[in-house]
């Protein structure tokens, strides 16, 4: 069995903290079919089988596990010294974060940080890759000083502005706004910044499904549930990236407010 001190999912656990004495009424062939997407099993197995691996070797079995191939263009492009802001488009949710992280943990001898959701803190593999941030729960208040944490830091950081994966759009591919902190705290702890376009995109039926969910007005992110399923969907597949050269901090002037700014470095990713 498993050492308890890692993560393993379990939803009926998550389902009776989050539902309460309302659990008993939850149908349990629902129950099956949600630890079928979220792929409860296959996961744990995988999260067992590699306990002792963490940061960039634990990046490198996700690697193996996903037989994920890269085909990276513009190694070139990385600085060999300074720190940097590392930006990318989002459109996997899963092998595109795992990719980024390993092709630059290696690069730069593990001195990387991800700011990402607080929930993949508890991937225990991870972790010590994570600056974690919940904007929503009860760590919201404190998600200035995380941000401030990683930037001070004498680690690399690596973003994907848009906070969510990508979304189609008018029939493209594409990100939701990039939000502006990665312009304000680079330009404030002189980082140059690194744009990165990431090749790849999930199913008709997961973007069918968050149009959807848009369309209805729902709040929760229902298609997020589907991205493990997503994941998988996406194994044994090579993947283009290409990496741009840096953009100084000093580029980042009063000409332009920093979400345009965001929105101008978004534009050259999708041109890269």
């Amino acid at each position: 069995m498993a050492n308890d001190s890692i993560f393993l999912i379990d939803l009926d656990k998550i389902i009776h903290e989050k539902a309460g004495s309302k659990a008993k009424y939850i149908p349990k062939f629902l129950i099956s079919y949600l630890k079928h997407v979220i792929h409860q099993d296959e996961i744990n197995r995988f999260l067992a089988s590699v306990s002792d691996k963490t940061g960039v070797d634990f990046l490198d079995e996700c690697m193996k596990y996903l037989d994920v191939t890269l085909d990276v263009h513009g190694i070139e492009n990385l600085p060999s010294d300074g720190l940097c802001t590392f930006v990318s488009n989002h459109p996997l949710g899963g092998q595109d974060g795992v990719s980024l992280g390993y092709v630059l943990g290696k690069h730069y001898d593990g001195k990387i940080k991800y700011l990402v959701n607080d929930l993949l803190m508890n991937l225990h593999g991870l972790a010590p890759l994570c600056i974690p941030i919940n904007k929503t729960g009860a760590q919201s208040r404190d998600f200035p000083r995380m941000v401030e944490a990683g930037f001070s830091s004498d680690n690399h950081i690596i973003m994907f502005p848009a906070g969510l994966c990508s979304r189609r759009i008018n029939g493209k591919i594409r990100d939701l706004q990039w939000k502006k902190t990665f312009i304000t705290k680079s330009v404030e702890t002189h980082r140059d910044v690194v744009p990165i376009h990431f090749e790849g995109r999930n199913s008709g039926f997961f973007y069918g499904l968050a149009n959807l969910c848009k369309f209805l007005g729902v709040k929760f992110n229902i298609a997020m549930l589907f991205l493990p399923d997503e994941m998988y969907k996406n194994c044994h597949k090579t993947f283009k990236v290409t990496i741009g050269k840096p953009i100084p901090w000093q580029t980042f002037d009063k000409s332009k407010t920093p979400n345009e700014w965001a929105a101008y470095v978004r534009d050259l990713v999708y041109k890269l």
